[in-house]
């Protein structure tokens, strides 16, 4: 793939968000702009120190968003994108909102030629992608985004997942992705298992505070509601227009696939068990999520010192924001972006707190967190091609 021409140039301030928070790593590239060739030109790389990256399983939500971001990524080039019901054909017939792009034709992944790809981004269904990242070279990196390598315990994922793994070897190499709370990890990191949707608005607020002590770990409530998407696209008769619009549903009441992968990064928090009650819901968006969650504090605590330690945790995280005491944070706040919105509340009950979490699950909640993860193995700034305003109304 050659190297882009390009008849503009744009200017990136290295951060978007318009808030009076001071953000550490973004906060220090805003007065140093980056000057980026800009193209129509399938994202190729701008430099000879760019990437040659694959999107495996293009034809899905997540595989288009990943496409979507690396559309400004400065760094990465997309080399091959692969979607098996699809192949031969364009990403316009696909995703007409991609049509402006100048991207390689869908194959089918047996057919995908690695030798000069450098990184994969994943994007296949769980239980398919153990088999396939299983058979890919050794010198790709990997970012999966499907459920199949984030479960440490094989047998937790044969008991929710309802079959055994078929990659043991790898799950034991496999990086757990939560960017702000696992890093350093992560940059040296050759498979890395991004988290779910759910698992992501859950953690970034609650492992700190368990960390720090200031909440019990019985007791956990968690609320939460999803847009439509995260079901994926997936043609089903309960995501019809008719059976979703104009109403709200529970679905995987005790048994949603993210309850151990909730359970295990709070245990790993905790350094001990801990189960949470989990009920999640399905509301009539395409795209956004909030958990609210019920949480019981540690004797003397109070939500003032939930609030200050959330604010020290990621005062210099450029991703995560913490609002003023008060501001009940809003999903339409996140879509289209990387950010998640976090606020801590009384609860009228003595003792407890509400706390409050959004982001948008196709942005934080996958894509954006691959490539924010995907920056970090290969050494680039993390926030790289995730400078987007929200979109609204």
């Amino acid at each position: 793939m050659s190297a882009v021409s390009s008849s503009s140039l744009c200017f990136y301030t290295g951060h978007s968000w318009n808030s009076p928070k001071e953000f550490g790593r973004g906060r220090k590239q805003q007065d140093r702009k980056l000057l980026v060739k800009c193209s129509s030109k399938s994202g190729s790389p701008s430099s000879q120190n760019a990437a040659r990256v694959g999107v495996l399983g293009a034809s899905g939500y997540t595989g288009s968003e990943v496409l979507r971001l690396l559309a400004n990524h400065p760094q990465f080039g997309i080399a091959l994108m692969t979607a098996d019901r699809k192949a031969g054909q364009p990403i316009s017939s696909v995703f007409p909102h991609l049509s402006t792009r100048d991207l390689p034709d869908l194959i089918a992944v047996k057919d995908a030629d690695f030798s000069d790809v450098d990184a994969v981004f994943c994007c296949l269904p769980h239980g398919t992608t153990q088999e396939i990242i299983k058979g890919l070279p050794s010198h790709l990196k990997i970012v999966d985004l499907s459920a199949d390598f984030r479960l440490k315990d094989l047998s937790e994922y044969e008991e929710w997942y309802g079959q055994p793994h078929r990659a043991p070897d790898l799950q034991k190499e496999a990086v757990y992705g939560l960017t702000e709370v696992l890093r350093e990890e992560i940059k040296n990191a050759r498979l890395v298992a991004n988290p779910g949707c759910y698992p992501t608005s859950v953690q970034l607020p609650v492992v700190p505070l368990i960390k720090a002590g200031l909440v019990e770990i019985k007791n956990i409530i968690i609320d939460a509601k999803s847009g439509v998407s995260g079901a994926g696209r997936s043609a089903k008769e309960n995501l019809l227009f008719t059976e979703v619009t104009e109403g709200l549903n529970s679905y995987g009441v005790t048994r949603h696939r993210h309850v151990p992968e909730i359970e295990q990064g709070l245990a790993d928090a905790a350094g001990s068990k801990v189960t949470v009650s989990f009920t999640p819901h399905l509301i009539p968006m395409s795209r956004g999520m909030q958990s609210t969650i019920y949480v019981e504090m540690a004797q003397g605590v109070r939500t003032e010192d939930l609030h200050r330690q959330l604010k020290l945790s990621y005062e210099e995280e450029e991703f995560v924001v913490v609002l003023e005491n008060g501001a009940i944070p809003r999903t339409h706040s996140v879509k289209g972006t990387n950010y998640c919105l976090i606020n801590v509340f009384p609860d009228r009950i003595p003792g407890r707190a509400i706390i409050i979490s959004v982001i948008d699950n196709l942005v934080k909640g996958a894509s954006g967190q691959a490539l924010q993860n995907l920056n970090l193995i290969m050494g680039f700034p993390e926030n790289l091609g995730l400078h987007y305003l929200p979109l609204f109304p």
